[in-house]
């Protein structure tokens, strides 16, 4: 160890900064809305100490090249870059978790969320003792703007579904636009189920006491760059996050909706089946063969589509992962007859041996599809994350909203 070192004194105490709130704004591709959203939050929270931290998944548009240029000028401006990494509430949580400030603000870049209520919000949050102020379209003072009634209904349809974990109530807990004590995330922080879009659902499904809302209504702005699109991605994720908090995390939510796929399945194989022996009289052996096949070949598309939606396979990946699937579940239904063949004659009751065969398939084309399947190496995967992100309207962190 150099001398000076040895000798040297205890280091001084670094000046110590209160920061009254940090606004986390996850992000990918929006480079065009970064330096006005930066503007408008430095007008509406003037006077008060706060930092803005951005959480960019990598975004092919230069998103976080545009921050690093504003940071340049503005020490108050933050970017969590995140590399093979994706989600907007994993991405809410990083930024949570990567500021010091006692209140954290959540909202989008898009500048669809108006930053001119965050004071307002803050004081809320302090003056009632709250631990969550959220920001609501459909409370007084709040409009949903333009929303299609598409939109408008399932807004509604998902905030009366949330209620089944939320244990509270509130006009808006789709919102992605909230305030929080950073006292109360940590709370929670361990608990969280941490995937899709909901954020807001999930840390209050996650509290193990009651938890202090308040709300605070706000007009929704129609998006000015970039485009949101509501897709079978959203909707899944939420169902996921909905389905885990249910159960209690008991039973892996992918697993969960692997077996529902398999499920659909059998209705595949069986209407197959009767389409090809019954109505056109083809061999049962082929039949069974090309109806078994055709179930595998469409619970392979739809559990990349859904259950393996953030690996999801693409190019040349597709065909090598579609013969290992078949390769999979044809072991398993083989597993599947071997064993509840083998409990029938041992004396078991049938519907017991079948259930025990359709468990063992079950968990077996799980575990060997999870394994092998949809595992493509990371390297790969994190070198076609970004064109695949910008082909895909569902990883857009700041667009589908329900």
């Amino acid at each position: 160890m150099p001398q000076n070192l040895q000798s040297a004194g205890p280091a001084e105490a670094l000046p110590h900064r209160n920061l009254d709130l940090a606004v986390v704004l996850p992000t990918f591709n929006e480079r065009d809305n970064v330096a006005e959203i930066t503007a408008r939050l430095s007008a509406a929270l003037a006077g008060l100490d706060f930092e803005i931290i951005f959480v960019d998944d990598d975004s092919p548009d230069g998103t976080a090249e545009m921050v690093r240029s504003l940071a340049l000028a503005d020490p108050g401006i933050r970017l969590i870059q995140r590399i093979g990494r994706r989600g907007l509430s994993s991405a809410c949580i990083e930024g949570i978790l990567a500021t010091p400030a006692g209140c954290v603000a959540v909202m989008d870049a898009d500048l669809q969320h108006d930053e001119r209520i965050l004071p307002q919000m803050l004081r809320k949050l302090r003056g009632e003792a709250l631990d969550i102020v959220v920001a609501t379209r459909n409370a007084d003072g709040g409009s949903m703007s333009d929303f299609s009634a598409k939109r408008v209904f399932l807004s509604g349809l998902g905030r009366r579904i949330s209620r089944l974990v939320t244990r509270c109530e509130l006009t808006d807990p789709m919102s992605g636009f909230f305030l929080l004590r950073r006292t109360f995330f940590l709370e929670v922080v361990r608990d969280l189920h941490g995937g899709g879009f909901k954020i807001l659902v999930d840390m209050l499904a996650s509290s193990r006491r009651p938890v202090r809302v308040g709300e605070t209504g706000y007009t929704f702005r129609n998006r000015i760059h970039g485009k949101s699109k509501l897709d079978v991605n959203v909707i899944g994720e939420y169902l996921f996050l909905l389905l885990n908090k249910l159960t209690g995390g008991a039973l892996p939510t992918r697993f969960v909706v692997f077996t529902l796929v398999g499920a659909l399945g059998l209705l595949v194989n069986f209407a197959c089946l009767s389409l090809l022996f019954v109505r056109m009289h083809l061999g049962f052996a082929a039949s069974q063969t090309w109806a078994t096949f055709t179930a595998m070949t469409g619970n392979f598309f739809l559990n990349n589509l859904i259950t393996y939606r953030d690996r999801r396979l693409r190019g040349g990946y597709v065909m090598l992962g579609l013969l290992s699937f078949w390769l999979a579940c044809s072991f398993g239904a083989w597993a599947n007859v071997t064993i509840s063949g083998s409990l029938l004659r041992s004396g078991a009751h049938w519907y017991f041996a079948a259930l025990a065969g359709t468990i063992l398939s079950a968990v077996w084309n799980y575990s060997v599809s999870n394994l092998f399947t949809w595992q493509m190496p990371q390297t790969n995967r994190a070198a076609a994350a970004a064109p695949i992100r910008a082909l895909d309207p569902g990883t857009d962190l700041n667009g589908p909203r329900i």
